[in-house]
């Protein structure tokens, strides 16, 4: 074993985790036991050192002229947030597959369920990212009803 690997696999020990940390090519995608599994995102992903980390800002439904699209519908605003995170993934060589992050802002949680069947037309279902959704009581527009903010991870 060479000397990284006997670190890892000490820190591994050390901090308790399920499975211990070896030397990977690729983010793992982490459902920890003790935890509920959840439905349609990761508990944990662990990225390998020497990948490199995209962080997109927040996201709004404002088109490439700065106008908002869909004025009160949600799924309207929802499908361009996400075409504007394809963009943004695209700008630093990435795509959907490589998001190992995402954070909701909604206006209304009850918009919840829209947002999952929108964002599972993007995201990789078979090893979703890791998620926070948050309902705030405004966002920088009174007519913006949510923002989404990423975390993707490219080559080594």
């Amino acid at each position: 074993m060479r000397r990284l690997d006997h670190l890892m696999l000490a820190l591994s020990l050390a901090v308790g985790a399920a499975e211990p940390l070896v030397a990977q090519a690729e983010p793992r995608f982490v459902n920890p036991g003790g935890l509920s599994v959840p439905r349609g995102y990761t508990q944990l992903v662990d990225v390998p050192p020497g990948r490199h980390l995209l962080f997109l800002s927040g996201q709004v439904p404002l088109d490439s002229l700065g106008r908002l699209v869909g004025p009160g519908d949600f799924r309207i605003q929802a499908r361009q947030v996400f075409e504007n995170i394809r963009l943004a993934l695209a700008g630093g060589g990435a795509t959907f597959k490589d998001l190992v992050k995402v954070t909701f802002y909604l206006r209304d949680v009850r918009d919840l369920t829209a947002l999952r069947e929108i964002r599972d037309q993007y995201v990789n279902t078979a090893a979703p990212p890791a998620s926070t959704l948050v309902q705030v009581p405004a966002l920088f527009r009174d007519d913006v009803l949510l923002e989404v903010e990423a975390v993707a991870v490219t080559g080594p």
